[in-house]
């Protein structure tokens, strides 16, 4: 069965839907959640030392910016209930 082509194209994923800056904020942290728990997942289960010290840093360094989009995301809920 074909059910042709699926757009990843946000504009078009979003037709008709006004993203907030909240709402691409928390898309963000999500997204970077995600990655530092693969990284982490990939330096705990890859045997390669170097291999497995670059994922464990791409963690740490995904973390930083995890937290960072957190902190943002807390601000601009905290704005938009004022």
């Amino acid at each position: 069965m074909d059910y042709g082509t699926i757009s990843t194209n946000e504009t078009d994923l979003f037709a008709g839907v006004e993203l907030t800056t909240y709402d691409r904020l928390l898309r963000a942290w999500e997204n970077s959640m995600e990655m530092v728990r693969d990284f982490e997942m990939y330096s705990k289960r890859i045997e390669d030392e170097e291999v497995k010290s670059v994922f464990k840093k791409f963690a740490e360094d995904e973390g930083i910016h995890a937290a960072k989009l957190r902190e943002m995301l807390i601000k601009h809920k905290g704005a938009a209930s004022h």
